[in-house]
């Protein structure tokens, strides 16, 4: 029984923490511009992101290594500092997106200036990532998140035609605006592989002290967590695509997305809107913040842990203090935070292959995994994800500047 609760936990937290700032103003923008044609590429994501989680915790469970930590011990110091920096730089981005959209939610249920909240969205991510523990930041905070099925129950309360729906589960292209379509598509596709979820996942399987015997509850956590989450992250998609589409909105700001589950839910459309944003940009943002210190811990190989005391980890809990800081101060300095979603979506596809690939040596190691090393298919999922990664590193910056505005 005690196993079954970890399980159903372990996949409630995974799905409820799912919506975030990047899923939900992508997913938005997706269905306002194209209706259900960019489905496929939350689909196509989802499978992605299940594979790797799956990885980095089968690789975590056997090895009580991090990502980090196996990639820095097995390549050396030298070669973890490409991905290290580029990851780096992109969680203080992702970071600062995280932050924006709780002040962004705050504002919506208030209607005072976005940047009155910064510093108190800020200062509230520090003080639970100061006084609290890993479960409770994994578990406590993202089962608020499942106030984003708001979304799904949208959806239903709207009657789409289902094979409309379905039909956007096949790629097709659009009639219209090529480079922004294909915009779309590669943010979609990084905001939901996101290079941090990985570290953050195997780090959160050593601090669970996690072992062989939980392969089998890694599997299923990473799958039905990650698949449940790209189901909200559709139902985003659609709700906008039914109300937003059909009236000419196209979103270019988290005030216009708020609109979308008004016709479903009546006057709590916007709060619930707002809750979900706010909730899901708040978990993110603890998720991320974490993971920076996390690997700036094992790049160290200084001591760390979310569950020890500040004095027992002091630089641990000072890199989170900085980086949630400097991430602060991005949004302060008058950046439009959606746009700096969207970009730091789109960036992240360029540092995905430099993450991914170590995937294929690690988990083919039996230093590392033992008998437990990858499937012929495990690889080719590697192969084409760092293959993809590298074909769209090379065409998101044309993307950005023809279709991204």
């Amino acid at each position: 029984m005690k196993n079954v609760l970890k399980l159903l936990l372990g996949v409630v937290t995974s799905f409820a923490g799912f919506i975030e700032v990047g899923s939900l103003s992508t997913s938005a923008q997706a269905g306002s511009a194209f209706g259900f044609q960019l489905l496929w590429a939350i689909a196509l994501a989802a499978m992605g992101v299940a594979v790797l989680a799956e990885m980095a915790g089968r690789l975590a469970a056997l090895s009580r290594h991090t990502v980090a930590a196996a990639i820095r011990e097995h390549f050396g110091v030298h070669f973890y500092s490409v991905p290290f920096v580029a990851e780096a730089l992109l969680d203080v981005l992702v970071l600062a997106s995280e932050i924006g959209g709780i002040a962004i939610a705050v504002r919506l249920l208030t209607g005072t200036a976005l940047l009155w909240w910064v510093l108190p969205a800020a200062l509230l991510v520090w003080v639970l990532l100061w006084r609290g523990t890993f479960g409770m930041i994994e578990n406590g905070v993202s089962l608020l998140g499942l106030v984003s099925l708001c979304f799904v129950v949208a959806v239903f309360r709207l009657h789409p035609h289902w094979s409309d729906v379905a039909h956007g589960l096949l790629p097709t292209l659009p009639t219209h605006h090529h480079a922004r379509y294909g915009f779309i598509a590669v943010s979609i596709l990084g905001a939901t592989i996101s290079p941090y979820l990985l570290n953050f996942y195997a780090s959160g399987a050593v601090e669970e002290k996690w072992s062989e015997k939980d392969l089998v509850t890694n599997r299923l956590v990473s799958g039905l967590g990650m698949g449940f989450g790209s189901t909200i992250s559709m139902a985003v998609l659609v709700t906008s695509a039914l109300v937003l589409r059909p009236r000419g909105i196209a979103v270019e700001s988290y005030e216009q997305a708020a609109l979308m589950l008004t016709p479903a839910l009546g006057r709590w459309g916007l709060v619930l809107f707002a809750a979900s944003l706010g909730v899901g940009c708040f978990g993110a943002a603890l998720e991320i913040a974490l993971n920076f210190a996390y690997t700036v811990a094992q790049a160290a190989g200084w001591n760390w842990s979310e569950d020890l005391v500040p004095r027992q980890d002091a630089r641990f809990s000072l890199v989170y203090t900085v980086v949630v800081g400097v991430a602060a101060l991005v949004i302060l300095s008058g950046i439009d935070p959606l746009r700096l979603t969207l970009l730091s979506m789109a960036l992240t596809v360029i540092v995905l292959p430099i993450v991914v690939f170590p995937f294929l040596v690690l988990l083919n190691d039996e230093a590392y995994v033992g008998p437990h090393t990858n499937t012929r298919v495990g690889n080719a999922v590697i192969v084409l994800i760092v293959g993809a990664g590298f074909l769209m590193a090379l065409v998101v910056v044309p993307l950005q500047i023809l279709g991204g505005q």
